[in-house]
Parts: structure tokens; sequence; C-alpha cells
């Protein structure tokens, strides 16, 4: 019965991939070479999506234009894509680098790169600077499989600093991310642990793998493979003061990347895999209904 149960849920999730759910538009196909798409930021001033690749990829930046060409390819120098997992940006259009993917719990030299706007032009960018940070609850490199909290994929900039949302990959996976405050500036830091926040008991549809800030700072929506949780009416950086609502997509696929498209849309993005995925929706929040 276990077998049969676990090849009638995968054949599931295989058909929501490929259906339409009906509140996601999809808007194109990502280039062939970009196959494991980690995170987007969207530029309203120009209309380009930026977006970079995980572990094991180039160390490269790519903008794409809103037929999913791409348009700008930047080699992003002086740095080594040990997991680039999250791209975000200022209110000056700066872009930053999360190279903090850390599936083992085991690594010692998270950090985030600053791209100035003036260098996104170019086929090459160094680094403005570099943010080097470490957890302070974290003693042991890696700890117990029991206490693999220290993975990130998520962050996003706001009044001069980054807040990092960690996603849970403990053995007994009961939905918990922290929230992590870092400060915008150069040099290593101690990373402030300002609130924790519980999805679900699901790994597989209650993992966070993006976040993001709408333009106006008034909504932030956390992304799984199936969901958003949009929060509203915090006040300044107590994003748990508000309310939080649960979102369902109704599709399910290996979602990685969000961005606000204005302060009710969002872009999401999601990796090939096999035949499926490696696109790029557009969401309007209003029409999701609400599961909570």
């Amino acid at each position: 019965m276990k077998n049969y149960i676990s090849i009638v849920s995968v054949s599931f999730l295989i058909l929501s991939c490929q259906q339409d759910s009906g509140v996601l538009s999809t808007l194109y196909s990502l280039p062939k070479k970009l196959k494991e798409v980690s995170g987007i930021s969207y530029a309203e001033d120009t209309n380009l999506l930026w977006t970079l690749e995980d572990s094991g990829n180039a160390n490269k930046i790519y903008s794409l234009n809103p037929e999913g060409k791409i348009e700008n390819e930047i080699t992003i120098t002086d740095t080594k894509n040990r997991d680039w997992e999250d791209i975000t940006q200022d209110n000056q259009g700066n872009l930053y680098i999360g190279d903090f993917g850390n599936n083992e719990n085991e690594r010692r030299d998270l950090c985030i790169y600053k791209i100035d706007k003036s260098g996104l032009k170019s086929a090459s960018a160094s680094p403005a600077y570099k943010i080097n940070f470490a957890y302070p609850e974290q003693t042991e490199f890696p700890p117990k499989k029991k206490n693999l909290v220290f993975d990130v994929e998520s962050f996003f900039e706001y009044e001069g600093f980054f807040y990092l949302f960690t996603k849970n990959r403990s053995k007994d996976f009961d939905g918990t991310s922290s929230i992590y405050k870092i400060i915008n500036k150069a040099g290593f830091q101690k990373a402030q642990l300002i609130g924790k926040f519980i999805t679900g008991n699901d790994y597989e549809t209650d993992a966070i793998t993006s976040a993001a800030i709408s333009p106006d700072d008034s909504k932030v929506v956390l992304l799984s493979h199936s969901k958003i949780w949009l929060f509203e009416g915090y006040k300044k950086d107590d994003f748990l003061s508000g309310t939080v609502k649960e979102l369902d997509l109704k599709h399910y696929s290996q979602k990685e990347s969000i961005s606000f498209k204005d302060n009710k849309t969002v872009f999401i993005a999601d990796e090939k895999t096999k035949k499926m995925g490696g696109k790029v929706y557009e969401v309007n929040l209003k029409k999701l209904k609400s599961k909570t």
C-alpha cells in the first residue's frame, strides 16, 4: 500500500506540473543554457529580469528581456559560485548576489556580493564590496541532523539591511524558518536572529526557496514549490507583526525564484527538471486563494 500511495503521489505531482493551474500565467521558457535558475530580481526601469544559477554553474548573472531572451551576460570577477541561491536589489538599482547556499550546514564562507548598477552593461564586473557573515547560533559545522537549520535560499534588501529566511533541512522537518538581519555594509558580521516562522510539516511543499519585498515595501512574499506566504500590515521590519496568508499556487514544480513586478504582481521561475519546468510565470496575488 505504501508503494502504491507513493506512485499515486508522484503521478499527481507530475500531472500538476504539466497542467495550467489557472492562476499561473506562463510568460516564456527560460533559455536552454539556464537550467538551474536559483533567483530572479526585476528591474522596473529597464524592464529586465536579472537571474543567476546555483552551485556548479558559472559566476555569471544574466538579464532577460520580456521575450525571455538574454540581454546581458555578465561575468562577476573575483568571485566563485560556491552556491549562489538568490539575487535582489536595493532602491538604487544595485544588485546583490547571495552566496549562502548551505545544504550540509558546514560552510564557514557565507557571503553577499554587491554589484553596482553602473556595471550592469559590461561583459564583466567586480563586486563593489563583499559582506561575510555567520550565524551566532551555529556552533557545529555541520550540526546534528536534527539541527540542520542554517541553509538559506531567500533574501531581500530593505532600508539598508538584508533579511534572510532559512530553509530547514532537519531530519524531523517541522517547517520552522529563522529570520536573520544583516547590515548592508562591507566586512564581516554576525547575523541577528529577529524571529521564527512556521510554514508546515511537509518538506516538499513547505520548504522556503525564495523571498521578495514589494516596491512600496508593504508586502513580503515567501515561496515554496507550490505555495506563497504573503505578509502584510507589519510594522517596520517586524514582518511577523501583521497578517500572514498562505496562498495556494495549485501547481507543483521546482520553484526557486520570486520577484515583484509591481505591488500586486509577482514573477516566479522554476528549474528545468527532465521535461518540466524551466519557465517564468506571472501571478496576480489577488487571484490566489488563501489556505489559512
